[in-house]
């Protein structure tokens, strides 16, 4: 698993500075791509990650497997649902894991629904923190200068890595 800039800072004794949100959720991405591979046999065509205050968005397109399009194709509509959600339930431990590798932030919630039709999933993920990233900014709904929704103070750093100040992860606050 990928450290945090703060452990590998520990580890090394070296100054690390964070990733970028944009890094994060490229690397989100590719790895959560690696993981359908893997484990499914099946590699979504795009994956999509955008952080948001304390949430993770997810969208998977072409995330429906040969099989679970074949039970919806032969009318097995419930079947295939099933199949689905089984997956998804299969898959969200390492969902989790890897999540929480990547942006060393505790996973609270994983909510997740896929469309048969359509063939996407849509996954929303409830952080504890803000993640630690270079360019606070660009995280979407995230303040400054209050606490958290668990009242914690959340540490931010700036391009140059110098803390700058703390960010509320209250929702639409």
């Amino acid at each position: 698993m990928p450290l945090s800039a703060k452990d590998a800072q520990a580890r090394t004794g070296e100054d690390v500075q964070p990733q970028t949100a944009g890094q994060l959720e490229r690397q989100l991405c590719q790895e959560i791509q690696a993981l359908y591979r893997s484990q499914l046999g099946h590699q979504p065509s795009r994956v999509t990650c955008q952080l948001f205050d304390t949430k993770l968005a997810i969208v998977l397109e072409n995330s429906v497997t040969q099989p679970e399009q074949l039970l919806a194709d032969e009318g097995q509509l419930e079947l295939a649902e099933q199949v689905r959600n089984d997956l998804d339930k299969a898959l969200r431990p390492q969902l989790t894991e890897l999540i929480e590798g990547i942006l060393a932030v505790k996973v609270l919630d994983l909510l997740s629904d896929a469309t048969l039709e359509t063939g996407r999933t849509g996954m929303i993920i409830v952080l504890e923190n803000i993640p630690d990233v270079r360019n606070p900014t660009a995280i979407p709904k995230a303040k400054r200068g209050r606490e958290n929704a668990a009242g914690s103070k959340i540490r931010v750093s700036d391009k140059n890595g110098d803390v700058n100040g703390d960010v509320n992860g209250d929702v639409g606050g």
